[in-house]
């Protein structure tokens, strides 16, 4: 099953407020009361990860209309699991993660980007923060 983190939802949410912002204050735009559907059942289940299957038809939509706009690859070319390294310094991947990037589903990505960023040690978080676009 696919997973779905719950700051993913947070992200998308925030994003979709930015794109469609409430005419009036009060009203939100279909893709955020989409997602704010979402986030209820985290927060009704006190989870930080859920089924990605909560999504409606609405709301998954609205998420990879949020996915379209972020980055596809924690890459910053600076493998080391070409070197032998089991977690590459560069990215923070493993190096199944590195091999099977490609067939990976966007909700694997998202996780496997959660957990590199919840780390931050990888080089694209510090000392190599430029070439990631930060």
């Amino acid at each position: 099953m696919s997973r779905l983190h719950v700051t993913d939802i947070e992200a998308a949410i925030n994003w979709w407020r930015e794109r469609t912002p409430s005419p009036d204050g009060i009203t939100a735009a279909q893709e955020v009361r989409a997602l704010a559907e979402a986030y209820a059942q985290f927060a009704w289940s006190h989870a930080t990860e859920l089924d990605a299957a909560v999504l409606n038809d609405d709301a998954l939509d609205a998420w990879f209309a949020w996915y379209s706009t972020t980055a596809d690859s924690p890459c910053i070319a600076i493998c080391s699991t070409a070197q032998g390294d089991p977690v590459c310094k560069g990215c923070g991947r493993s190096f199944d993660e590195v091999q099977h990037w490609p067939s990976l589903d966007p909700f694997e990505k998202r996780l496997v980007w959660h957990r590199i960023t919840q780390d931050g040690t990888a080089w694209r978080f510090n000392r190599y923060a430029e070439r990631a676009g930060r």
